[in-house]
Order: structure tokens, then C-alpha cells, then sequence
């Protein structure tokens, strides 16, 4: 059993007590009190956690006995994960709290088990979002129920009812409720202004959420009745009291077909001080209107002038197709507009642009736009269809929509846009989670004739690599113990005579024939374009992927290229040279010469997207080749046993989804590190950059033949 001089020494060094002065006469004080056992399990938490922050180590240290008597080790370990998660999103201060505030912890984590956790489900419930109509709302995960209209707040743990399905149906019930809101008008009103004149404004507010529930429930019980006869199911479950009988008058009106928002509003004002505000509905959040009005008034600023260009786009285009290029606008009232209310739903209004009276057929991006304005002012202002003149026009407009490159440095990586992956910390054995943010884009082409050069370059290696995959192609394989068949099999001849000698049914598999056997094999290539590539290795790379492409044209595999570099986690791109579907074209060729150096070389994430890229598609084999200069390596921390711990993950989460890993590289050490990375029989190390091009295809040939 250790001593207390001996957990003395271990804490002392895991927690740099040298250089921090941090005092663990306590903390070994509770440790030496375990069981042996105990101890050495609790050590080696300490150092998992002190190798993500020494303070949260440190922490963890003084509160890890009372966790131990509170919860079983399963949930000891997952309060621990939890801390470290909790710093890795939020930083130091929220996971002290976390490692403080154990007893939080434990209640959280018993209403995990009948609850619903948002971050889990998000992806399903963007996805029903995303199927209702309006405009394109994001989740986000808040304290308060509440919408700005372009993003849904809700809690990120509900724990509401007895189950985790009935609190997912909860969340869908919140998420329709809220989107209704934005749908259909609760918005457009003067609520605001309503509030600041009234002497008893926080009555008014209640009321009007209270009616406006109940009209919002009438238009979901027309629009969506399934999903309204889950809410009936929730409020049985709930307990929840019947709407008071004072109240139905006021349902009945509501719930017409014609009643808005502004008559909600006109009937609160009137409503007698004997009608009491109702606020037992399941659902119910709250309405921020500052936020909203905030939000409102950049979209409308930013939409009003996005409409108008895309209108001038879209008139400059109309007159291209016409022939008709010397024609001036000189009345910018051309475009006109239709609204039609349909009388099954005067809720929706629908728009058409006209032109010469006319209507457009319109892009989606211009439709969208109609969507968006319409929901914030109910119609298309007259002033909003004159198209945009000279000076008015803002590229930065058109790219607003687009998370652009440098957002990724400003605040949190939860960028829009971006792929999230998860990185396994060897130190602390499990995942990073949500921590590479990786973005696809597209290498720029580049038209300088590098293809047509490297063909010439290498014309008599190019001869002999399309007779060799050609004779790939056509081979045929000898199938054995057939039933019929061009030849006689001997060895199935020699077995059933003997079965016949010994008084058993011969077989009739007695024949071998020749069949041509069918390719069904993806590959996809991973090309290094981290800055070390620079110079020869670069043009050796494009060298080899050309001459690749051409022979695998003649083969007919299907392929794919990607580049991928980094410069930090929150910084991850893959580049995109060539698509599975893709024709191997001209565009493809100057993409290949496009490839240029970058900045690091973190490959776990790239291995990770591009398994995900390779099982979409329909292949009985396949193959992910990565063509590379060096180790794992980024300038954040992800180098040495680090970023080969994570590669190494991700690789063996590549052969768990079927998925054939190899390395082709050129660097002289990658015998220390590749054998543990791809196995002693996955990877090739050539010696000469020269030779790489001459190499990867004899190499891509052994490896699908």
C-alpha cells in the first residue's frame, strides 16, 4: 500500500507543485484515507485531468473523495469527463464549477437518464425544423424558452416528464410552437409600443402570450395535426389543468382562420380585469421583444437592399437572354408584384414578381428572400421593388450568407457551416468532443498546361501504366468446382472419386470456367498541402496524381482527390479537387495544378471526413491513400505522441467502417512512427521525390488487384 510520503510525491509531480505552489497536504490527506486500490485509480484520474489544466488536476484532487462516496466510479468518471469537456467549450472558470459543484452534478446527471440533452439530439431536431416552412432557423441552447426570430433558444436538459421520448416530444412541441411565432405573425404587431403606453404593461404581455398560444394552437392543429395530438398526449402526461371555461369565448375567436396577430393584440386590450392571464401551457417560453426588434431591424435594412440587387442581377440577366444589351431602364417601376392569400389558409401569403405584368419564374435565393421579408412585414413594400442603381450595388451582401473563412477565428469554433469532429487526448484517454472545426473548400483551377506537360514529361511511363491497368481490367479469374465449365477442376475430380470409393454420392462440381471479374472499388486520395510539401514534393504529388488519373480513366475505378491542411483545431480544410460523380475533365487537370502548399498537417480530422465521404458510396472495397510528407504536426499542440495518438484513432475508426487505410510517403523517419500508425504492411516510404510518381501507381495496382 503506497505511503503518504509516496501519493505525496506523485501528486507533487503531476500537479507542478514546484513551479505553483499549490499546497496537496489535503488532498493526500483523503487520498491515503482509500483503499488501495482506490488510490491508484484516483492517481491516475488526477493525472488524466491535470493533463488538460494543472488547477482543474489540482481541483479534482481535493474533491474526488466526497465524489467517490456520493456516486459509483462510472459516474466518478463521467463527472471528471464532464469538467474536462466543460474547459475544452467554455475554459477554466464554468469547469471549476463543475468539479466544485458535485452535488449539481449528480442531480443533473439522474435527470439525464429520464431526461433529453439537446447537444445529443440537436442534429435530429435541425432536421424537423428544417422541414417546416418559413424562414431557415438555427437551435442554440440557452436557459429561456424564447425565439429572435432567426434563432430557437432552448434548455439544454429537459427532464420534464417520466421518459427521454416523451421529453424529445417536448422538444419537437417547443421548437413548433416557437417557429410558429415567426411563421405566422406573432411579431407583426405593435406590442411594443402597446406596452410602453399602458399603465399595466406586464398584465398586457401576459394576456397576449396567453392568446396568442391559443391561436398558434388552432393554425398547428390545421397545419401539422399529428404533431397536435402529441401535444394533447403531453399535457395528460404533465397534469396539466384544463383551460379555464372564461377562456373559451376568447379560444373560439382566436382560433378563425382570419384572426392575426394584431387582432390577438386588439382583443387583449379590451379584455375585461376579470379574465386572469393562463400560464399552465407545457411549451411556454418567454417573448424578448428587445431582442427581437434588434434582429428585425438589421434584417429588414440588410434584406430591403439584398432584394433590390438581386432584382438588378435578375434584370440585367432577363435582358442578356433577350438580346437586347443597349436597353435602359428608365422607369423603375417595371417589376410589380401579386399577392395571393388563399382562402383555405389567409395565414400564407403567397407573391409573385411580375415584369411588363408578367409573373418571373424566380432562383430559390430570391424566393427565400420573399419568405423572409414577407414573415417581417406581411408584404413586399412598393419601394423594395425597384432594383438597385448605380453605386447601391454591395458585393458583401451576397457573401453575408456564407460563414466566411476568418469567422472561425472570433469567438466560439460552433461556426455555421462548419464540420465538427472530435480528437482522441491519448493523456486523458477519451475524446475531445466537437473540437476540429473543418470546412470543404475548392482548389482554385489553374490553366498553365501542368497536366499536359507532365504527360509529355513522362509519355513512355504513361504507355506502359495503361497497358498494365488495361490487362487489370480484363483479367479474368478461374472459378473452381462448377458445374459446368470449360475445363475438367482435378482436384474436385480426385475428391469425388475418392467419395465414390468410399461408397458416397459423387459431386457434380466437377468443372472450372474463366469469369470475368467485376471491379467494384473506391479510392480516394488524400493529398498532403501543408507547407513542409513546398517546392519538389508539391509538383512530385501533382505528377503522380495525374499520371494516376489517367491510368485509372482506363481502369474505370471510381476515385476521388482531396488536399486537406490546418493551422489550429479551429482552423481545418480539406480541399476538394475531384468528386466521386466527377468527370476527369479539363477543370479537374487545372484543379490538380492548383494544389499549393498551405499550413500544417493535422490528419485526423481529414482521415475522419473522408471515411465519412467514402462510405456514401456504394463500393464492395475501399481504400483512403494518403500521400504525405511527414508526421501529424500543428502548431497548437497536436505534435509528437499526441497527434500520432489521434491519427492512429483515426485510422482504426476507418477500418471499423470498412475502410482500407495506406500511406504513401517520402518522409526518412516514417519507419519510427508509420508502423504504428498504419501497420508494418500499410504503408510505403520512397526514398527519392523523384521517384513518388513512378511509385504510386505500382503501389495503387498492388493494392486493388
Amino acid at each position: 500500500m503506497p505511503t503518504i510520503a509516496q501519493i505525496e510525491a506523485w501528486l507533487d509531480q503531476i500537479l507542478e507543485v514546484e513551479f505553483s505552489f499549490r499546497n496537496t497536504a489535503e488532498a493526500v490527506r483523503q487520498i491515503s484515507r482509500l483503499a488501495e486500490q482506490d488510490q491508484h485509480y484516483v492517481i491516475s484520474w488526477v493525472r488524466r485531468v491535470a493533463s488538460t489544466n494543472v488547477e482543474l488536476g489540482y481541483q479534482y484532487a481535493l474533491h474526488v473523495h466526497h465524489a467517490l462516496v456520493l456516486m459509483e466510479r462510472e459516474s466518478v468518471e463521467a463527472w471528471a469527463l464532464h469538467a474536462m469537456d466543460t474547459y475544452d467549450r467554455s475554459g477554466l472558470r464554468p469547469a471549476l464549477q463543475v468539479i466544485w459543484e458535485v452535488d449539481d452534478f449528480i442531480r443533473i446527471n439522474r435527470e439525464r437518464a429520464i431526461g433529453c440533452v439537446l447537444q445529443e439530439h440537436e442534429r435530429v431536431l435541425t432536421g424537423f425544423l428544417r422541414g417546416l416552412s418559413g424562414r431557415k432557423l438555427k437551435i442554440q441552447s440557452a436557459e429561456q424558452i424564447y425565439t429572435d426570430t432567426e434563432t430557437l433558444f432552448l434548455p439544454p436538459l429537459l427532464a420534464i416528464l417520466p421518459s427521454p421520448e416523451q421529453n424529445f416530444l417536448l422538444y419537437k412541441v417547443m421548437i413548433t410552437a416557437l417557429w410558429a411565432q415567426t411563421r405566422f405573425g406573432t411579431f407583426r404587431t405593435n406590442l411594443g409600443e402597446t406596452l410602453a403606453t399602458h399603465p399595466n404593461p406586464q398584465r398586457i404581455l401576459a394576456l397576449f402570450q396567453c392568446m396568442e398560444n391559443l391561436r398558434l394552437e388552432a393554425i398547428i392543429a390545421r397545419e401539422l395535426p399529428g404533431l397536435y395530438r402529441q401535444l394533447d398526449e403531453l399535457r395528460s402526461a404533465l397534469g396539466e389543468p384544463p383551460l379555464p371555461e372564461i377562456w373559451e369565448p376568447f379560444r373560439q375567436r382566436v382560433s378563425q382562420r382570419d384572426c392575426s396577430a394584431r387582432d390577438v393584440l386588439m382583443q387583449v386590450c379590451v379584455m375585461p380585469e376579470s379574465v386572469q392571464p393562463y400560464n399552465a401551457f407545457a411549451y411556454q417560453g418567454v417573448l424578448l421583444l428587445d431582442q427581437v426588434d434588434a434582429r428585425i431591424t438589421a434584417r429588414l435594412e440588410r434584406e430591403k437592399a439584398l432584394f433590390r440587387i438581386k432584382l438588378k442581377m435578375l434584370e440585367e440577366e432577363l435582358r442578356e437572354q433577350s438580346g437586347n444589351q443597349s436597353e435602359k431602364r428608365t422607369d423603375g417601376s417595371r417589376f410589380g408584384k401579386r399577392e395571393i392569400r388563399p382562402e383555405e389558409r389567409p395565414e400564407e401569403l403567397q407573391v409573385e414578381i411580375l415584369l411588363h405584368d408578367k409573373p418571373l419564374p424566380l432562383p430559390d435565393d430570391i424566393k427565400e428572400l420573399i419568405t423572409s421579408i414577407t414573415l417581417d412585414l406581411g408584404e413586399i413594400p412598393d419601394d423594395y421593388l425597384q432594383p438597385a442603381g448605380p453605386g447601391e450595388y454591395d458585393p458583401a451582401l451576397l457573401q453575408q450568407d456564407n460563414a466566411l473563412d476568418q469567422d472561425v477565428w472570433q469567438g466560439s469554433y460552433h461556426e455555421e457551416g462548419a464540420f465538427l469532429y472530435q480528437e482522441w487526448d491519448f493523456r486523458r484517454q477519451h475524446y475531445r468532443k466537437d473540437w476540429c472545426a473543418a470546412r470543404e473548400k475548392s482548389v482554385e483551377p489553374v490553366y498553365d498546361g501542368f497536366a499536359e506537360q507532365t504527360l509529355e514529361k513522362y509519355s513512355g511511363l504513361v504507355k506502359q501504366l495503361r497497358r498494365t491497368f488495361e490487362a487489370m481490367r480484363d483479367e479474368n479469374r478461374l472459378l473452381k468446382r462448377q458445374t459446368q465449365g470449360d475445363s475438367v477442376d482435378l482436384d474436385a475430380l480426385v475428391e469425388a472419386l475418392a467419395d465414390a470409393r468410399d461408397g458416397r454420392e459423387m459431386t457434380d462440381q466437377l468443372f472450372a470456367r474463366q469469369h470475368r471479374s467485376e471491379r467494384n472499388i473506391a479510392v480516394l486520395f488524400m493529398v498532403d498541402m501543408s507547407g513542409s510539401t513546398k517546392g519538389w514534393i508539391n509538383t512530385a504529388e501533382k505528377e503522380s496524381l495525374v499520371l494516376l488519373c489517367e491510368a485509372l480513366e482506363t481502369l474505370g475505378d471510381r476515385y476521388a482527390i482531396y488536399g486537406f491542411s490546418s493551422i489550429s483545431r479551429k482552423r481545418c480544410e480539406l480541399y476538394h479537387v475531384k468528386h466521386f460523380c466527377e468527370h476527369y475533365d479539363n477543370e479537374v487537370r487545372a484543379r490538380i495544378s492548383g494544389i499549393r502548399p498551405h499550413d500544417y498537417t493535422r490528419m485526423g480530422f481529414a482521415i475522419r471526413h473522408l471515411s465519412g465521404v467514402l462510405t456514401e458510396v456504394d463500393a464492395r472495397t475501399r481504400v483512403l491513400i494518403t500521400l504525405s510528407d511527414g508526421k501529424p504536426d500543428d502548431y497548437d499542440g497536436y505534435r509528437g505522441e499526441y497527434g500520432i495518438e489521434d491519427t492512429r484513432r483515426a485510422l482504426i475508426e476507418a477500418r471499423r467502417r470498412g475502410i482500407h487505410p495506406y500511406c504513401i510517403t517520402i518522409d526518412e523517419q516514417a519507419r519510427d512512427y508509420l508502423p504504428q500508425l498504419y501497420g508494418p504492411a500499410a504503408y510505403t516510404l520512397v526514398d527519392e521525390v523523384a521517384a513518388l510518381p513512378l511509385k504510386v501507381s505500382d503501389i495503387y495496382r498492388r493494392l486493388t488487384t
